[in-house]
């Protein structure tokens, strides 16, 4: 709604009249009114256009209202431009090209202003699409726009960013949302069955039809169908394609009878089909039937700081399923997000059920990362034990049947002949067991040549455990 107020009766109305003539809806108010009106349109898309006033002051009035965008008639109002809700100037005479620009501007104001969000439909209402960049929150809008209309959505995105997903709430936010969403993937349909699926077929319409089969425009009546990757239909089922997009009818294949078509469809690929068009391996016909609202999805790289709520949505989602979840470090976070995502949220997703069948109910750091994703120089945490455990681990380590895997090794002899036995004398049992754990590691250092790592192995023991007692006695190749 427009609303003039201008005490210049002549201007007023011609202003009306011309506003009136291109479509607009608009109102013309007086000083009197002026609040009551403003504050009955507040919460609807209400532009006001101020002229010459009588009783009220034209910086208060634009000032009390700093949601609705205004519009001044004269050059005398110039210094008011600075007020920042007031959008533009009109000057005599009216000018068709630079008022519906003037207008658009005020729709923009009031369409971002910083608050607006909250009157839109909680995020709740969109299933799966999580994340608070300005790239999903653009998806988001773009959704809310079509969703209320039957117009054909062609999906545009890389491989993994969830298509799909954009797909089923544009369906979810429409009409039609008590009826079937179909998806369909017509890359993963032989050439030569993709008709049948799409548009069914009558008994006995080829070798192998025993009985009258509905396809998936039948089966989406009344709904949305979903064909993922159109990129890869073959040509001559753009055409037949084209045709029920065309006309709203299509035949079983077999069939004579015509079957009317209320379905809205949503196309979807990551392939340049504008290039395919060059090409000649995609029609350009079907390409501006399926294009009324382009939607593109944004890649993963677009939107990196959603990677902590789409790990949140992710274990979620496993959790329910396996039971089992985990946790993510800040700095694990901070290196997931250096990373190129290649395969997006689908590459994301591999990755999140990865670390939970790894480390069930655990908490994920950089070190617990695939190479490939650790993108920040980390030591990874070497725990110190105390002595007496140490000792204790080792004592277990040599009287334990843990050599038994390598009896077929010649036996070494340690110590004395009767170093089994403990002698009359009594032995000082730290020293003992320190001269024969020094007698095992130098004889495995020495069987693999000073390889730690084969010393560690027939040793039982971590390679870093390994390297810390050779460092606590000396026993360097020297």
């Amino acid at each position: 709604m427009i609303l003039i107020l201008d005490n210049n009766n002549n201007r007023a109305i011609g202003l009306h009249a011309a506003l009136t003539f291109i479509g607009e809806a608009v109102q013309l108010v007086d000083d009197a009114s002026i609040e009551q009106e403003c504050n009955k349109y507040q919460k609807q898309s209400c532009i006001v256009i101020l002229g010459a006033l009588q009783q009220l002051d034209h910086e208060n009035v634009i000032k009390r209202h700093p949601t609705i965008p205004f519009l001044l008639i004269g050059e005398t109002l110039k210094p008011l431009l600075s007020i920042a809700n007031v959008v533009g100037l009109i000057c005599e005479p009216f000018n068709h090209d630079v008022t519906t620009q003037l207008l658009h501007d005020c729709q923009q104001y009031q369409r971002m202003l910083p608050n607006e969000h909250k009157h839109h439909k909680p995020h709740k209402t969109f299933d799966g699409l999580v994340g608070e960049t300005e790239a999903v929150k653009d998806v988001r809008f773009l959704i809310e726009q079509v969703a209320k209309t039957d117009a054909n959505v062609l999906i545009l995105g890389e491989s993994g960013t969830g298509k799909e997903v954009v797909a089923r709430n544009v369906h979810l936010l429409s009409k039609r949302n008590a009826g079937p969403f179909v998806p369909v993937n017509c890359g993963a349909i032989p050439a030569e069955l993709l008709e049948s699926e799409l548009f069914g077929h009558e008994k006995g319409a080829f070798t192998g039809a025993i009985s009258a089969r509905k396809g998936r425009f039948e089966l989406a009546q009344g709904g949305t169908l979903f064909l993922d990757e159109i990129g890869d239909m073959p040509l001559q089922m753009q055409v037949k394609l084209l045709r029920v997009l065309q006309e709203r009818s299509y035949e079983r294949v077999g069939g004579t009878k015509a079957i009317q078509a209320d379905v809205r469809v949503i196309a979807a690929t990551h392939r340049d089909l504008e290039q395919m068009i060059e090409q000649g391996s995609f029609r350009e016909d079907l390409y501006y039937r399926l294009n009324v609202f382009p939607i593109e999805n944004p890649s993963l790289a677009q939107r990196v700081d959603d990677i902590p709520l789409l790990l949140k949505e992710l274990m979620r989602r496993i959790s329910e399923q396996s039971g089992s979840t985990a946790k993510f470090t800040e700095r694990a976070i901070d290196s997931l997000k250096e990373h190129t995502w290649p395969g997006n949220i689908r590459e994301l997703a591999n990755l999140v059920e990865r670390m939970v069948i790894m480390l069930p109910d655990k908490v994920v750091d950089i070190p617990d990362l695939p190479a490939k994703y650790r993108y920040i120089e980390v030591d990874a945490y070497e725990p110190e034990y105390p002595e007496e455990l140490m000792e204790r681990d080792a004592f277990n380590d040599i009287f334990s049947s843990g050599f038994s895997d390598y009896d077929d090794e010649p036996e070494v002899e340690i110590g004395a002949p009767d170093s089994g036995l403990l002698p009359d004398e009594g032995i000082e049992l730290k020293e003992y067991l320190a001269e024969l754990e020094i007698s095992l590691i130098t004889q495995a250092l020495e069987r693999y040549d000073y390889v730690v790592a084969r010393a560690a192995e027939i040793l039982g023991v971590r390679r870093t455990t390994l390297v810390e007692k050779m460092k606590k006695y000396n026993l360097s190749r020297d």
